[in-house]
């Protein structure tokens, strides 16, 4: 099976960023935050990285894509942001910055998404044009 190299992405680097802001703030928060909101927003920002190698690693772009969807997902979950900041366990500069982490994610997802779409068609058509 041929490697994926899926850490070279730019989408996938910035998934890492995500994750890593969060981690970086919950991992200072009180125990009882952390057990409850931090071990949710941390698994919920991990999951995009996860998804996006895991989705890499498949042998079809359908498979790819559906790991891409899910790592969407996961990264628009700004309940956890805003029920953080409404809980003081967040302040509004790490609001905003995670946020804007977030709204940068998002269409990279999508571009990738599209990338993704567009290898497969590309591929399909030259299959094709081999018959």
């Amino acid at each position: 099976m041929t490697r994926t190299h899926f850490e070279e992405l730019k989408v996938y680097q910035l998934a890492e960023t995500l994750a890593d802001e969060i981690w970086n703030v919950v991992a200072k928060w009180e125990h009882f935050a952390k057990s409850t909101v931090g071990q949710q927003i941390v698994r919920s920002a991990d999951g995009v990285g996860t998804c996006l190698a895991e989705g890499s690693g498949r042998g079809t772009a359908q498979d790819n894509r559906r790991f891409i969807g899910m790592a969407r997902g996961s990264v628009r979950d700004e309940a956890l942001v805003a029920t953080s900041l409404k809980r003081k366990l967040l302040t509004k500069p790490q609001t905003d910055e995670l946020k804007g982490i977030m709204d940068n994610l998002t269409p990279a997802l999508n571009g990738y998404w599209r990338s993704v779409s567009q290898a497969a068609a590309r591929s399909r058509a030259k299959t094709k044009s081999k018959l």
